[in-house]
Order: structure tokens, then sequence, then C-alpha cells
């Protein structure tokens, strides 16, 4: 028992970064991978409603039905499902970076590097939204 507590203490700490240190995105723990994975395999599908205008980065990096007046009810069915798959992942990759960094304390940070991240990897002509809930092209 004691060699298998030393060893998870002797993990946590190197995974730990110190205060002030920037999150690591690119961290390979073997949860970010795979909720990234996840992520990736969703994204395909998600393209064509970003392209359309039905959905949108929300301002907390969250994906949003921003318009979808124009989807017939089955359409507007696998937008929502896509959504509703593709937030809670985005949530357990903030929640994963997190705990690679030393735990719940980091989930600020990891939230607030990640949203940024996803901000500036999201593709001219989009929609996102700004602090006051305004959509607008991303330019």
């Amino acid at each position: 028992m004691k060699p298998l507590l030393l060893l998870l203490a002797l993990l946590s700490c190197t995974a730990a970064v110190a205060a002030g240190d920037p999150i690591n995105l690119d961290i390979g723990t073997p949860p970010v991978v795979v909720v990234k994975h996840s992520l990736a395999q969703r994204s395909s599908r998600l393209v064509r409603f970003y392209d359309a205008g039905i959905i949108g980065l929300g301002y907390d990096g969250m994906v949003k039905m921003r318009d979808d007046s124009r989807l017939s009810l089955p359409q507007r069915q696998i937008a929502e499902k896509l959504i509703d798959n593709e937030n809670p992942d985005r949530n357990s990759l903030i929640y994963a970076l997190a705990e690679a960094h030393g735990g719940k304390a980091y989930e600020p940070a990891a939230r607030a590097a990640q949203v940024k991240r996803w901000k500036e990897q999201f593709h001219s002509g989009w929609w996102i939204e700004d602090a006051q809930g305004k959509w607008s092209l991303k330019p």
C-alpha cells in the first residue's frame, strides 16, 4: 500500500504547476487525450452548422444555437444533439486540464486558457458571442 501511495503522491507532484505558470493546453494525460479525441470526432459534423450560421461559439466557450429558424425539425434535432454532446465534452476537457495541473484550484485558469484558444481557432466568418450576448461574425 505504501508504494502505491508514494507513486500517487509523486505523480500528483509532477503534474502540478506552480501558481502563475501558464496552463499547458497540449498536455497529454490520458483523460485529456480521450476528451480531445471525442471533440475531434464530432468537429466535422459541427462545421456545416457553423458555416450556415446556425450555431456559434458562446462567450463562455460553449457551442450555442444561434439561429435555428431555417432548420427542419430533424435538422434541428441533429444540431441540438451535437451541442448536447459537445458542451459536456468541452467542460470535461477543462476539468481534465485542471486535474493535470494540480486539481480543482486550476479550473478557472484552465477554462480561461482553453476558451481563449477556442476563440483564436474559430474560423473567420463564423458567429461568435460577445460578453453582452450579442452575436457577430468573426473577422
